[in-house]
């Protein structure tokens, strides 16, 4: 399968759809140092380090089977103002036009689940409905990463399209109702260090907010959260590289410390002995990038490029699917049909 990725950002999204047999043809990233990051994995693909609006897709009518991406998703997350359509970094139009100017069989676009919200939801169906003028029929769903193999909490909204048929999505692999168990954080990360952690210490929080674990709620200072080490990790954050990093609870004292507040206990004061925040390396390994791979620019930068991506396992099982079904008839045990709700899973049909 020929393939466009278009807001490629590290490569996240790229690099599943190369597992699962993509060719990749083309990716668009206004972001130099993601741009060079892309380029160190994907080095014989056509890269345009550019504003998207500046690009005529019409040059690929015919040679592209799929366009993928996922739209900068700030007028849409639920940690900003979500104006939609009115935040000027709404690229959803851009995803559009590049599919009335391509022609692909079938695409993959990825977002946040904000995008369905309340609030910003009239905007998606305004969505749905210009995708359908383009051609297309569609299916939607919010999937959770760790249900496809990825060690992270991470739900991410997809909207699959092709010209004829419907396109369905992988049933999961991974969960109480798999064969196979949700990958924990420590399956991958340890207590031993890779890389080279932040230097924001990890306090105790003035005014504790308990929830019923002790790996959540907001019971130390910043945003990051100590991960549990028998589970998936909490979402990587593009906010991350400062007090917004996840942390190892080396010295195991966040359930000791959240069985104290709840039993009434004042709360203690300083540094938490033996917290480590998660490194650029750590981050992208919960992320399911290759090990081997550097990121270009800052480390901030670098913090970005990982929190911003598509995990690459979920990436490849979303495009494996794809391709499935554009190259044969498909096996329908294999997937989740229409209005099917699986463990945290939605998924809707629009045609």
């Amino acid at each position: 399968m020929k393939v466009i990725d278009l807001f490629s950002g590290a490569g996240g999204l790229s690099l599943g759809l190369q597992s699962a047999g993509a060719e990749l043809v083309a990716c668009v990233e206004k972001n130099r140092d993601a741009c060079e990051t892309h380029a160190k994995h994907s080095p014989n693909c056509e890269h345009f380090q550019c504003d998207i609006r500046e690009i005529d897709f019409a040059r690929y009518k015919g040679k592209v089977d799929v366009v993928a991406g996922g739209p900068p998703c700030q007028p849409f997350s639920l940690g900003g103002l979500r104006k939609a359509n009115k935040d000027r970094r709404d690229m959803i139009p851009e995803f559009i036009r590049c599919l009335n100017e391509a022609h692909p069989t079938a695409f993959i676009m990825e977002n946040v689940p904000g995008l369905i919200t309340r609030q910003t939801r009239p905007y998606f169906d305004s969505v749905l409905s210009k995708l359908c003028a383009a051609g297309y029929h569609l299916n939607w769903a919010v999937l959770h990463s760790a249900d496809y193999g990825v060690p992270q909490k991470r739900r991410r909204l997809f909207v699959l399209g092709i010209r004829d048929g419907l396109l369905l999505f992988p049933k999961p692999t991974h969960g109480p109702n798999c064969s196979k168990s949700h990958i924990k954080s420590f399956d991958v990360i340890g207590l031993q260090p890779t890389g080279v952690s932040p230097n924001c210490p990890v306090k105790y929080a003035r005014y504790p907010d308990l929830r019923p674990s002790p790996y959540a709620g907001h019971i130390y200072n910043g945003g990051g959260r100590p991960i549990d080490p028998n589970s998936p990790c909490h979402t990587i954050l593009a906010s991350s590289g400062g007090y917004k990093t996840h942390w190892i609870d080396t010295q195991g004292i966040a359930p000791i410390y959240h069985a104290h507040l709840l039993n009434g206990g004042k709360p203690w004061e300083g540094e938490v002995p033996g917290a480590r925040r998660l490194s650029v390396e750590e981050c992208a390994r919960i992320q399911t990038f290759p090990a081997e791979l550097e990121f270009s620019g800052s480390r901030s930068s670098q913090y970005t490029q990982v929190g911003d991506a598509v995990p690459v396992i979920l990436a490849q099982a979303v495009a494996g699917a794809v391709f499935s079904q554009l190259s044969t008839s498909r096996a329908g045990s294999q997937y989740l049909e229409p209005d099917q709700e699986v463990s945290h899973h939605q998924t809707r049909l629009a045609i």
